[in-house]
């Protein structure tokens, strides 16, 4: 787990933040969120696939202008 030292005269939101931004850094969040509760590996395989439709969606659209 990520940790920072409370600079002198910083104040807690500045420091919340810059904590805040390391967690996030190291997709501690992300991998909380993916271990809350199981995916079938059919599921998983369903949103990857859909995932990767949506961005080779987004790309074709992005060609096109």
């Amino acid at each position: 787990m990520p940790g920072i030292r409370v600079k002198e005269n910083e104040s807690f939101e500045s420091a919340l933040k810059r904590f805040k931004k390391k967690c996030e850094k190291a997709g501690i969040l992300a991998d909380v969120r993916k271990h809350q509760h199981f995916e079938k590996p059919s599921e998983r395989r369903k949103r990857k696939e859909n995932n990767s439709r949506r961005k080779m969606q987004a790309a074709m659209r992005s060609q096109d202008y």
